[in-house]
């Protein structure tokens, strides 16, 4: 490969801090917020978009699922704090099952979210599960009033990308970061890479790996798009009507775009439609497919439209594009190797951790969907110090990846690594070193149930028990008697 030699040259200091998250998506947003309700008083937060919130405002995903598991909300601290406030601020902002209706067989309840996915539980009784849609631009106002009102403690860069780290030995001290004002650098006791793709723990030192296993969910990219003008009532009705009719559609209009995908369809608490797509087998971390996802899926949108306007009138015949995602949607590229790396063993042999930081409901069908333990080791990079990695690119292996790397476990993760930083520099003491007890008590003063201690209901403990973790299912018992059957594992095959 051709090189060049960029000459050596004095880098400002743009600002100093106790922690510096770099990414403010889901995970980093939270990491950020946490670490100031924990304490921290310096705490600067660093984005190369000039909104927060990442795929959930940046990409349209507008759907978090899997709050629930039978009659519990297994996800709550700040993920639940997000529709909370939207409910207040923005009356009529989320759309789904409420708290108050999580577990219970209500057909009429089930019938009116039909047309929605993660909805109901997929082992019977099909109770309503806490799925929540919520409209893209108000949490995007939301995310920054969370911010503004900790700005006593919260400095935020907006449009600075954080490129390299700043390393004394196997130390990480800071992060050199590119904007409109050139390469400055930020320095920090402790630093939090949210980034999605380990932008910098990459160049630290700490082991990864690359992308997800091929075929798998998150071995894909999107480019969201929406429109408007169409009759979402008709097309719910008519897609309830004809599945087979519907899948033909989708099937046409992948054909048409060139991209695997769907039709739009209504996912906005507005009426307005969604349309996804997948480009499969690519690398998000590559400028040449992210390049690709943008092109490709653009030059087929007229196409879509064209074609849906002619095959169904009735719900399209008004329809015009209303807007472009303004960031390519993105799941999984690089993976940390951390201290614990998570594998389908987790799942389907529940099994527990000292040092958990989450315990979440996921998308996982070995356990039913149940709550699986997420470690702290899960965030901790080997062989560097004060550098923790939350978010989609946590440690798992190439198929476990697809259940853990979602806005919810982005949010927890994210929201565990903010306090873990504060309590590591309150304490004076690296990551490696950070009391995880104090780390799990202020979560749980956050709102966030965790397992195995006294101050939480203990009718979680109480509900896990009674449904043995989710382990009844065909394949965990199978992996219960032959722990080698998961190694055959293929994506979805959960």
């Amino acid at each position: 490969m051709k090189t060049i030699r960029e000459p050596a040259v004095d880098i400002e200091v743009y600002a100093e801090c106790d922690v510096l998250v770099v990414g403010a998506g889901a995970a980093g947003h939270s990491a950020a917020v946490a670490a100031a309700r924990a304490g921290c008083r310096k705490v600067v937060l660093m984005e190369r978009y000039g909104y927060s919130g990442g795929d959930v405002t940046g990409d349209y995903v507008l759907m978090v699922p899997k709050l629930s598991w039978k009659t519990l909300p297994f996800v709550r601290g700040l993920q639940e704090e997000w529709f909370d406030r939207m409910e207040k601020a923005a009356p009529g902002s989320t759309y789904g099952p409420s708290m108050k209706d999580i577990g219970k067989v209500n057909p009429m309840l089930s019938y009116t979210y039909s047309n929605m996915s993660d909805i109901t539980s997929l082992s019977e009784p099909h109770g309503l599960i806490r799925t929540v849609y919520y409209d893209g631009p108000q949490l995007e106002i939301e995310l920054d009033l969370m911010l503004l009102e900790l700005n006593d403690r919260i400095q935020i860069l907006y449009h600075s990308w954080g490129t390299k780290p700043i390393m004394d030995g196997d130390v990480c001290k800071g992060v050199y970061f590119e904007s409109k004002e050139g390469r400055k650098a930020v320095l920090a006791k402790v630093v939090i890479d949210a980034t999605g793709d380990g932008d910098l723990y990459r160049q630290s030192g700490a082991p990864y790996e690359d992308l997800s296993g091929a075929g798998t969910r998150s071995h894909n990219t999107t480019l969201a798009w929406r429109v408007g003008g169409v009759n979402t009532q008709y097309l719910i009705d008519w897609k309830r009507d004809h599945p087979e009719l519907w899948r033909e559609l989708c099937k046409e209009v992948s054909a048409r775009s060139g991209i695997a995908g769907s039709a739009p369809f209504w996912t906005e608490p507005h009426g307005n439609c969604l349309v996804f797509n997948r480009h499969v087998n690519v690398n998000c971390s590559t400028v040449k497919d992210l390049t690709a996802t943008e092109l490709n899926t653009r030059k087929g949108i007229r196409a879509v439209i064209e074609y849906c306007k002619e095959a169904l009138p009735g719900a399209y015949k008004d329809m015009y594009l209303l807007s472009i995602a303004p960031q390519t949607g993105v799941r999984c590229s690089r993976r940390l190797r951390g201290e614990y790396v998570m594998t389908a063993k987790d799942w389907a042999l529940g099994i527990e951790h000292d040092d958990v930081i989450a315990w979440h409901s996921t998308i996982c069908r070995l356990n039913d969907c149940g709550p699986v333990e997420i470690p702290y080791r899960a965030i901790l990079p080997q062989k560097v110090d004060n550098l923790l990695a939350p978010g989609r690119h946590v440690s798992a292996d190439g198929l476990a990846i697809d259940w853990i790397n979602l806005i919810p476990q982005c949010v927890g993760t994210g929201q565990a690594a903010g306090v873990a930083a504060a309590v590591a520099v309150a304490d004076g003491v690296g990551t490696h070193a950070v009391d995880i007890r104090k780390v799990q008590n202020i979560l749980i003063d956050q709102n966030v149930p965790l397992p195995r201690n006294d101050r939480v209901d203990p009718a979680y403990a109480e509900l896990v028990k009674e449904f043995d973790k989710g382990l009844y299912t065909d394949a965990a018992k199978k992996a219960k008697e032959d722990p080698s059957s998961l190694d055959q594992l293929k994506p979805f095959g959960a």
